[in-house]
């Protein structure tokens, strides 16, 4: 299944209005864990899987690489070549299943809150393993197992509507859920913890880094509500290499 909800004008009308859409990377709570990731980018070619408005894009062109993002949207590829087009950056309208690219085509594959969009992650992974070169690396992030778990994606409130506890259930079970999001049913994938880090191994990568972040410090200073952010992982953030040739 390719969903693509944000070719949905009211969907992408709502999206564009997300404060990580209006002010970009810093307004981020898991910035400043997935930029610790990252490998140096001076001279490397970067491919970036659902790139959205492309702030990966520029951020690692700004640090010397050459950059390709693909994105399943018409209308994020747009956005992308009207925000953050410079040289170096090349867009191209594909959904991440749809993935092709010659063997050590990409030192660095970067994928940014997408692969629980995608139905077959061991299949994606897999084409990830073949097109990076030998020592590149993957860096990811996800919505958490334990945000993703039972579905719904909303808090038990109490009669006051204040937050009492974050729901996890049916945690083995993985598959499709439907939530909303944006004021839009959207099909997203949960899996666990095991499924996301096995299949990295299984496929041979080596695993370099795995991350919960919270979010960051100034955001939950400006923002109260980002305190509840604090109770539970929303994100998981994976940095995986492949090996280096001997």
């Amino acid at each position: 299944m390719k969903e693509n909800k944000y070719d949905d004008p009211a969907f992408f009308d709502a999206y564009g209005k997300m404060e990580r859409s209006v002010r970009g990377l810093e307004a981020a709570g898991e910035w400043p864990a997935l930029r610790s990731l990252f490998p140096h980018f001076e001279g490397k070619k970067v491919l970036d899987l659902g790139c959205g408005y492309g702030w990966h894009c520029r951020y690692a062109a700004e640090r010397g690489a050459t950059v390709l993002g693909t994105d399943i949207s018409e209308k994020m590829i747009a956005e992308a070549k009207k925000r953050n087009l410079m040289p170096g950056i090349a867009y191209r309208q594909q959904p991440v299943e749809d993935l092709s690219a010659g063997p050590g085509s990409f030192d660095v594959v970067i994928s940014s809150l997408v692969m629980h969009y995608v139905q077959d992650y061991a299949s994606v992974c897999e084409k990830i393993y073949d097109l990076l070169n030998a020592g590149g690396s993957f860096v990811f992030s996800v919505e958490h197992p334990v945000f993703t778990a039972e579905g719904s994606q909303q808090w038990i409130t109490d009669d006051s509507g204040r937050a009492r506890y974050w729901p996890v259930d049916h945690y083995y079970a993985e598959g499709a859920r439907q939530t909303d999001f944006l004021g839009s049913k959207v099909v997203k994938y949960h899996r666990t913890l095991t499924s996301y880090l096995e299949t990295l191994f299984r496929l041979g990568f080596i695993l370099k880094h795995v991350i919960e972040p919270q979010p960051d410090p100034v955001l939950v200073a400006q923002h109260p509500g980002y305190k509840n952010e604090l109770r539970r992982p929303m994100m998981l953030l994976i940095r995986a290499d492949k090996p280096a040739a001997n």
